[in-house]
């Protein structure tokens, strides 16, 4: 870990671009800043437990029972109010320490992706248990990132009697975009001067601006019929399985007509009982993503027009709820410009061999160049450039367009990674991890401490959040008071894996590390490589 102090160059930066501060307010902050980093050092090993905790635990979005238990009785041992059920969500929690502004809040995602579980440190493919769910994108790691800088500032904030508040909170169910909307809704926000959101990634960066990617509404179609029997008397029966694939037909030829940004997705979640039997009740889960909320909403109307089609066409009817929404992400300037200068004074962890080894194996084995884990910081933010042609979605767009956000992606995981797949597990519960996460907490907690100690940095985030940021766009819910949270998703596939899972639960207790509780050696690679 490079352990790099900060140096006068941040010290004159710092007077150059804040000419408000006086020399001894840099002194200070850089003084607390340094104090920072060696808290978080100290807590090397709390952390590494904690990313090899939650990777165990492998939970689903709506279904983070383990996780959430874990991660809250950690926060009320410290000294933190919890208060759980937060938007009748029973996984979801709002976690506050301290007293008066500002008010700091911290998020990080933490369910998991099914049929991901994988053996952490292994270079192939090979499942703790087959067919279960686990980290396949690395959301084990944020909260450990966020606890741990959590902590370290607080033993600072006691010593030296900062005035301020702390918020931590999950991102519950990520993967179905399906809490933070509700939380905004809800007023979990209210009163929070800033969230700093944490994600993993493979390199230390952040952004500011339009984000990447599309924002999104999911929506559960429900086909209502009449059954029968399907050779004896099919004329009797209304097939709703008929309108779901109706429907799919249509939108899958509407798609020509649609702008290229859109992506339109779907899959279906009941196509009936049996085939002798006319399906009555059948259902269609879609995805409809666009670069900004006036398309979203008019995604979602063509959605719904095919899907009136569909019913009309079969002699059903048809009725929807959405399960999830997500904003177009936007992040803020001031918050990002401060947070990339401590990440330049923390540069990236030193890789061990064992971890490039690990890296290049992974790599070879899905096809890439194998370039191994990076040596170089990504590049400072800026500006999205050009125009936008749509992705992935994030609901921490929602919270964005409700308070200053930016989101720090910290080095936990290896480049190049499909995502949502059992291979950004691999390293989610090794070296690589454990030495991102700490690295991520630094940067976290000295960006915090720049929040805390700056008062001119929260009145620019303010105003860039209003003046640029709201000069043009107002943020409208895409959900209304009388949504509800889709928590019933993903409780089948975890009553099925859960017992077999607790078998693999991380016991500190007896090892020190989750690799040494499975008895790999790290790392472990094919043998030609």
């Amino acid at each position: 870990m490079r352990n790099r102090a900060l140096f006068f160059s941040f010290f004159f930066v710092c007077i150059l671009t804040f000419p408000r501060l006086s020399i001894a307010q840099p002194t200070k902050l850089n003084r607390l800043k340094m104090e920072a980093v060696q808290h978080v050092e100290t807590m090397q090993t709390f952390t590494q437990q904690m990313v090899d905790m939650l990777f165990s635990f492998g939970e689903l979005g709506f279904q983070e029972h383990e996780t959430s238990k874990y991660i809250t009785d950690i926060l009320k041992e410290n000294g933190f109010e919890v208060e759980t059920g937060q938007s009748g969500i029973p996984t979801a929690w709002v976690a506050r320490w301290g007293s008066g502004a500002p008010v700091i809040a911290f998020g990080s995602d933490i369910d998991g992706i099914p049929k991901a579980s994988q053996k952490p440190g292994v270079a192939y493919h090979d499942p703790v248990i087959e067919g279960a769910p686990g980290h396949g994108e690395g959301h084990n790691s944020g909260q450990a990132v966020n606890v741990t800088a959590a902590l370290a500032l607080q033993k600072i904030m006691v010593q030296k009697n900062i005035s301020g508040t702390l918020v931590l909170w999950p991102g519950v169910a990520e993967e179905q975009l399906g809490s933070k909307a509700y939380f905004v809704r809800d007023g979990v926000f209210n009163n929070v001067d800033a969230v700093l959101f944490t994600h993993v990634s493979s390199n230390l960066s952040v952004s500011y601006g339009e984000g990447r990617g599309s924002g999104l509404v999911s929506v559960e179609y429900t086909f209502l019929g009449d059954s029968a029997h399907s050779a004896g008397a099919p004329w009797r029966g209304r097939s709703a399985l008929d309108a779901v694939e109706l429907m799919n037909i249509g939108m899958n030829f509407r798609r020509e007509h649609l702008r290229l940004s859109q992506r339109t997705h779907y899959v279906i979640t009941n196509g009936g009982d049996q085939p002798n039997v006319v399906p009555s009740v059948a259902q269609v889960w879609y995805y409809f993503r666009e670069v900004d909320y006036e398309h979203i909403k008019r995604l979602f109307d063509i959605g719904n027009d095919v899907a009136r089609g569909a019913a009309l066409m079969t002699n059903t009817e048809v009725e929807w709820r959405i399960l999830g929404t997500a904003w177009p992400r936007h992040f803020n300037k001031p918050i990002a410009e401060a947070m990339y200068d401590n990440i330049k004074e923390i540069g990236l962890p030193d890789w061990s061999e064992a971890d490039q080894t690990l890296a290049k194996a992974w790599q070879k084995e899905v096809g890439r160049a194998p370039d191994g884990l990076p040596d170089e910081l990504s590049d400072p933010p800026k500006p999205r450039i050009g125009p936008q042609l749509g992705g992935g979605s994030d609901d921490i767009g929602d919270v964005s367009w409700t308070v200053p956000t930016v989101t720090l992606r910290y080095p936990a995981n290896i480049q190049g990674l499909p995502g949502h797949h059992w291979s950004s597990a691999v390293a989610m519960a090794t070296p690589i991890a454990h030495k991102g996460s700490t690295t991520g907490a630094k940067v976290l907690a000295m960006t915090a401490l720049d929040l805390l100690m700056r008062p001119e940095l929260i009145e620019a985030t303010k105003t860039y959040f209003t003046e640029e940021q709201g000069k043009e766009t107002t943020y409208t819910p895409i959900i209304s008071a009388e949504d509800k949270p889709a928590t019933f998703l993903n409780e089948k596939i975890m009553s099925e894996f859960r017992d077999k899972m607790k078998a693999y639960y991380f016991d500190p207790a007896r090892y020190k590390t989750y690799l040494e509780q499975l008895g790999i050696e790290y790392p472990t690679v094919r043998g030609h490589q």
